[in-house]
């Protein structure tokens, strides 16, 4: 059954293409929102007892979250799991632990004073790969454990003048806004990451809403770019855009992408909005210490600096790839300039110093207002996760939550003793029904004969178990759904064509991303089990057009087009025999005569100056190597490169 809003939730929503009717509607989730008869939260002061729960005007619990610790209500569980993540929530557990009052969000800004590092830690930003530069240095300590040794005094007493110099780090705030409509579900929230909003527009508050409705674009035409740059010419407008960069181990991508969507056309003839990549450029040099970890310069602060030709090489890179970007960051200084905002993910010093400088005509600036960090954990730096980073930030987050359960879950119990917490329970897991306990059996031994391409077992087991042909998957899965659905994706095309013809399999049952079968399959034998099906079952079985199924093919003419093909490729194959053959023998001929004419040179001279010829270098390595077994030669070899390489190495440094 179709539920509310389905038509604007068919395909993924692009915060600056967002459908007019979704948009007229959206209203931001905040504490304004609240109806006009739930009194206000109330901030308790050092002494006075937490507030009660806010009730509705007939005595039910109101429809918000709270915290009865430090006396706060939120409207969504998002906002109450940030608090429990706050030094405030942390410092009010530690007070109650000691028999002491908690204190309110006023009194503890004046007791952390000049204190800073958020414990939360909501809008840092590390990559997997990069840490190994980090974790030489020492762990920065928190807010929460920092004023505790304040009052405990231990603490250096130097310390207030120090952490008075330091800059703030994280604002502590939910990464994410978020937002309802009518058009949707009651139960459903929309997600839009905080970081792309300027700070200006961040706390404009109640006015988001209109910030974002000036924010979306009208798909356009992607500007002309240089063939051999791959930047745009001279005058060409590309409009609003962001700049993405990543740098750490080594590796470094940046890309300049267009916000307005690009229009184009799928295989089935729909409309289909895609990003434009303007300019994008990757770099990678060996600078880190393999199996060690960390990377050359970090060493050298750490131990001094290594003379092997390793470390040597890796000194090298890091000058050459620091030089590589900032060239790029300055060919593309119009473009950066220009961008709306900046998203840079750069860990450690030294990869801080490459971008940040400071040196002379630097581009990127630590106090640009436009700079964020991702918002998300992100992997090594490469144009294929800059893309996936770039969809992250500007893909709509959906959020389906039950808000009077939760309201229900957090009312205090009449018997709660607040002063001795209760340890939390982990959730027991939700009981199954006796049908859905046998469609997850069922869907275990499918997916395991399906996985091994066993057609006649397949079919033996839907019929002796009697399985629909709309069978779904128990649990559902949201990428294959159904079992056409994960036969198409593994490039099944026996099993396809077993589901289709025998089983009766629903080709156009779509999955959570409104993808049908025929747009899972990888290859081409897939998709033909698909047309050789259309053509079998006729066009009335089934809406093909909806399926994405292209014009029916019979088996006669798929057994042509593979015999015709097998012959074109055997004939290939054999003329493709011939020339190497030929080749081969022209240069054993080539070879032969050139060995001749050498030879008859050597013998003329000996005979003329009465000495042997003097002998070639490659000549010397050869009778060097004369009786050596493989891997002997092998060694050799690998020396006299080595040789070679730290020669080359020691000129390099002499210039």
């Amino acid at each position: 059954m179709a539920q509310k809003g389905d038509h604007l939730l068919q395909r993924p929503l692009y915060v600056f293409d967002l459908p007019e009717e979704l948009l007229s509607t959206i209203t931001l989730k905040n504490q304004s929102e609240r109806t006009v008869q739930e009194p206000p939260p109330r901030i308790p002061t050092p002494g006075s007892e937490p507030p009660e729960t806010p009730e509705s005007e007939d005595g039910a619990p109101a429809k918000a979250t709270s915290c009865n610790l430090c006396g706060l209500s939120f409207t969504s569980v998002v906002e109450q799991r940030n608090h429990v993540r706050s030094d405030l929530h942390g410092y009010n557990l530690k007070q109650k632990i000691k028999g002491l009052k908690p204190v309110g969000e006023a009194d503890f800004e004046k007791l952390i004073g000049e204190l800073d590092e958020s414990i939360s830690g909501s809008e840092s930003s590390e990559s997997d790969e990069d840490d190994e530069e980090e974790a030489a240095n020492k762990p920065k300590e928190s807010t929460l454990s920092a004023l505790l040794k304040k009052q405990a005094k231990i603490s250096n007493p130097d310390f207030d003048e120090f952490a008075s110099k330091k800059k703030q780090r994280g604002s502590g705030k939910p990464p994410l806004f978020w937002f309802t409509s009518p058009s949707l579900p009651e139960n459903m929230s929309l997600g839009l990451y905080r970081a792309i909003f300027s700070d200006a527009e961040q706390e404009e508050g109640e006015h988001i809403v209109d910030t974002l409705r000036h924010k979306q674009l009208p798909p356009t035409q992607p500007p002309k770019v240089k063939s051999e740059g791959g930047v745009p010419l001279p005058g060409a407008n590309i409009g609003p855009h962001y700049f993405l960069c990543m740098i750490g181990g080594g590796h470094f991508a940046a890309m300049i992408v267009a916000l307005a969507p690009k229009m184009g056309k799928k295989h089935t003839g729909a409309d289909e909005r895609s990003a434009t990549v303007i300019a994008h450029k990757t770099f990678h040099r060996y600078t880190t210490r393999r199996k060690q970890g960390g990377s050359q310069s970090a060493n050298d602060s750490a131990k001094g600096a290594a003379h092997s030709a390793g470390s040597s090489l890796r000194r090298y890179n890091e000058a050459a790839l620091t030089n590589e970007v900032r060239e790029l960051l300055q060919s593309w200084k119009t473009m950066i300039d220009t961008a709306d905002l900046l998203f840079i993910r750069a860990t450690g010093s030294t990869n801080r110093r490459t971008l940040f400088g400071p040196y002379e005509g630097q581009v990127l600036r630590n106090n640009d207002p436009r700079n964020r960090g991702f918002p998300f954990s992100t992997r090594r730096a490469t144009q294929k996760e800059l893309m996936r980073a770039f969809v992250e930030l500007t893909r709509v987050k959906q959020s389906t939550i039950d808000e009077a359960a939760l309201v229900a879950l957090n009312a205090p119990q009449p018997d709660s003793k607040p002063e001795t917490p209760a340890p939390p329970k982990s959730p027991k897991p939700p009981k199954l029904s006796k049908e859905d306990e046998t469609a997850a059996l069922h869907t275990s031994q499918i997916t395991s004969i399906i996985k091994r391409s066993k057609v006649p077992a397949l079919l033996n087991y839907l019929k002796t178990n009697d399985i629909p042909p709309k069978f779904a998957f128990v649990p559902p899965n949201y990428h294959t759904p159904t079992p056409l659905h994960l036969a198409a994706s593994l490039n099944s095309g026996p099993i396809v064509a077993a589901l289709l013809t025998k089983a009766g399999a629903d080709p156009t049952m779509m999955n959570d991303d409104a993808r049908t079968p025929f747009s899972l399959a990888g290859d081409r034998a897939t998709r033909d089990a698909f047309r050789v099906a259309r053509s079998e079952l006729g066009e009335s079985a089934w809406d093909w057009d909806k399926a994405g199924v292209p014009s029916a093919l019979s088996k006669a003419d798929l057994e042509k087009r593979e015999a015709r093909e097998k012959s074109e490729k055997a004939a290939e194959d054999k003329a493709e025999a011939e020339r190497r053959k030929a080749e081969t023998e022209r240069l054993r001929k080539e070879s032969e005569a050139e060995e001749a004419k050498r030879r008859e040179k050597r013998v003329g001279k000996g005979k003329t100056l009465g000495v042997l010829p003097e002998k070639t270098a490659a000549d010397k390595r050869e009778e060097e190597m004369r009786g050596l077994t493989p891997e002997a030669r092998a060694r050799m070899e690998r020396e006299r490169r080595a040789r070679a390489a730290e020669e080359r190495m020691r000129r390099l440094q002499g210039n």
